[in-house]
């Protein structure tokens, strides 16, 4: 991801994903949510690792919460709506644009919800919609595996790789997502449940 992002530094207009945007560099919104993007998504993987570390949990409750903020604030009022507003000019039609609006959409509802859920001091739900979040914001990194693995090994056509890519790179994410919360979500009852009666 940062190999990516240098490609870009100094700010260029034909360097890499931008030689298939060509269409699009001449509007302004598009560009700066373009720049806006890549240059504040690292900021929102690292602050988002941090978040599933019980050690900084436990340990340093202050830079967790602090760390938390700067990945929710981004997702929120930077990082979600540039992303938003690219989806609507994504390659591979009209597939490809409902695919990442969705994304977008629901990468920043599930942040809010989790943010809201912990200001309520609702923890396991703030979890749930962070482990939501966080699958959503990998996709920045599986949609990039998943554009090498269809290159290489197999022979679809570069667009309509694109259009699998665009759904790909987050659906599954979601769908292992909500797998691990449902068996998180029982083994937490069930510890409850024990504790219970235990008492």
């Amino acid at each position: 991801m940062l190999r990516i992002i240098f490609l870009y530094i100094p700010v260029k207009n034909d360097v890499a994903f931008l030689q298939l945007k060509q269409q699009y560099i001449h509007i302004t919104e598009w560009r700066l949510a373009f720049f806006t993007h890549v240059f504040s998504s690292m900021m929102v993987l690292l602050a988002g690792f941090t978040q599933f570390s019980t050690t900084i949990l436990k340990k340093w409750p202050k830079m967790h919460r602090t760390l938390g903020y700067v990945y929710v604030i981004n997702i929120l009022i930077v990082t979600g709506p540039a992303g938003l507003l690219m989806s609507f000019y994504a390659n591979g039609g009209i597939s490809s644009r409902i695919a990442f609006v969705l994304l977008s959409v629901l990468w920043i509802v599930f942040t809010a919800i989790a943010l809201y859920k912990a200001i309520k001091k609702k923890f396991i739900a703030h979890r749930i919609f962070m482990i939501r979040s966080f699958a959503l914001t990998l996709s920045a990194i599986t949609l990039r595996i998943w554009k090498v693995v269809l290159a290489h090994y197999t022979d679809i056509g570069p667009m309509d790789r694109y259009r699998i890519i665009a759904w790909l790179g987050w659906v599954l994410n979601f769908l292992i997502a909500e797998w691990y919360i449902y068996y998180y979500i029982k083994r937490k009852r069930l510890l409850l449940k024990n504790k219970i009666l235990a008492q």
